[in-house]
């Protein structure tokens, strides 16, 4: 994986900035970024403004875009991010904008979801802005046309929202979930996990949903050759990618899956509330050669009362603009939507591909000081497979392997990181093949705004802390 120096001097984002503002848009000043910052806002640099990628103190002037308070060092965005100054500019002269002028924001958003398929390797016909991750997937489950009898794969880490839809349309339709169970650790490869999927498909398997990267380890399944198995069997591939937007700078095309849903508001720093649905609409058989799995958009305001759709598409060419029909859901936030598209041009300003060889190397270094300190085997995530790397680190910090399955010391040493270091991560639990019990672990979530004496501080404390709890 590319160091810190590396990805520094990688180039900037393939996919680009692009700034394209819509009649209402403008109307409303759902502004680009680098706008003025609002009156009484601290100064500091904004994505127009930062130095250049060579300078030493670069990623210092990255964090201090953010208004993160600077006596607590928050590295938990694996379950909330915080988006940057000018996105709070944006969304707060926006707010003001609607109330003076009582605007609605009944509308697709087209302009903004040209901007934000723009980075993420799609067409604007692809992608809708959501509430969540958990929105998105329950809305890929009802739209689904599901028989009795379809098996769905999934893995045993997989998110509760992602449980609820597929339990809801067992309850509804009869289908079958079946669990693909998953190594923990250091010791597997991205074929590994792909050998597990192939292993359970059956005569009745539909389609394999499953979370990349687990939320539970962080281990990135491998997207792209787990849909390329599922392009082998004719199964739709749904992708629980939540940590993805705003972390990873994949090109949605190149995966080759027929839906992937994901968070704004987690790595992307767009502000709570927004995420991500990406719904493949074309054909495209370099990426992905297998007919368009039938789809409705169960929550819309634009589908048609009388006459139907027209058959979806069986080439590279759009019959509909599938997106457009899930985003019209009626009177949306102007707000939302313009600091969403904010926070997407302030990646594209500062590269994808840079962010993603940023974070990825900070949570590398991490890894390497955890083994230093406590050994590979306390290890839960992926290390030495750079197909299977995500910023999320999970490790067990204390020397008793009883105290693994042990939540409550977990949770206080968590809680002491916090009072005595000023420093925020998480505990989380899952299961562990071959163990009666759950596993409880330390996971930790590096990010642009972090700096490599972040992750030193962190370990020394956790450290300490686990030393004194032993």
């Amino acid at each position: 994986m590319t160091n810190e120096t590396a990805a520094e001097s990688t180039g900037v984002s393939r996919r680009g900035f692009v700034g394209l503002l819509g009649a209402g848009a403008a109307a409303v000043g759902i502004g680009a970024a680098g706008a003025s910052p609002a009156v009484g806002a601290p100064a500091g640099p904004t994505s127009a403004t930062l130095p250049p990628t060579s300078s030493p103190r670069y990623w210092e002037a990255v964090e201090r875009m953010f208004v993160l308070d600077k006596d607590v060092l928050f590295m938990n965005v694996g379950t909330v991010g915080s988006p940057p100054r000018e996105v709070l500019d944006t969304l707060a002269r926006t707010h003001r904008d609607i109330a003076v002028g009582a605007l609605s924001g009944y509308d697709d958003f087209a302009d903004v979801r040209a901007v934000v398929a723009s980075g993420y390797g799609c067409d604007p016909d692809e992608v809708a802005v959501t509430h969540n991750t958990s929105d998105a997937i329950s809305k890929i489950i009802a739209g689904l046309d599901l028989k009795e009898g379809d098996e769905f794969l999934i893995t045993n880490h997989e998110h509760p929202a992602s449980l609820t839809s597929l339990a809801q349309a067992r309850d509804r339709h009869g289908i079958v979930v079946r669990q693909v169970d998953l190594p923990v650790g250091n010791d597997q490869r991205a074929e590994d996990y792909v050998e597990l999927f192939r292993r359970a498909i059956t005569p009745r398997t539909r389609a394999m949903l499953f979370s990349a990267p687990t939320q539970k380890t962080g281990a990135m399944l491998p997207v792209a050759m787990l849909a390329k198995l599922a392009q082998e069997h004719g199964l739709i591939t749904i992708v629980d990618g939540a940590h993805i937007p705003g972390m990873m700078a994949y090109d949605f095309h190149e995966l080759g899956v027929d839906f992937l849903a994901g968070s704004m508001a987690k790595w992307q720093c767009a502000p709570a509330g927004t995420g991500l649905l990406y719904v493949r609409n074309k054909v495209l058989p370099r990426y992905n050669p297998n007919p368009l799995p039938e789809f409705w958009p169960v929550v819309s305001m634009s589908y048609p009362t009388q006459g139907g759709l027209p058959p979806r598409s069986t080439g590279p060419t759009a019959s509909y603009d599938i997106a457009s029909l899930l985003q019209d859901v009626g009177n949306t936030s102007l707000a939302m939507m313009a600091a969403v598209r904010n926070a997407c041009e302030i990646w594209d300003r500062i590269g994808r591909t840079r962010i993603q060889d940023y974070t990825l190397g900070l949570s590398a270094y991490l890894k390497e000081l955890i083994v230093e300190r406590w050994g590979v085997e306390s290890l839960y995530s992926p290390k030495d497979d750079p197909r299977l790397v995500s910023a999320l680190t999970s490790f067990a910090p204390f020397r008793d392997p009883a105290d693994i399955h042990d939540a409550k010391k977990a949770s206080a040493l968590v809680n002491r990181l916090k009072e005595e270091h000023g420093i925020v991560i998480r505990s989380i639990s899952f299961p562990v093949v071959g163990s009666a019990k759950a596993h409880q672990t330390l996971r930790i979530s590096t990010h642009l705004f972090h700096q490599r004496r972040d992750v030193e501080r962190l370990v020394d404390a956790v450290w300490a802390l686990a030393r004194e709890m032993d």
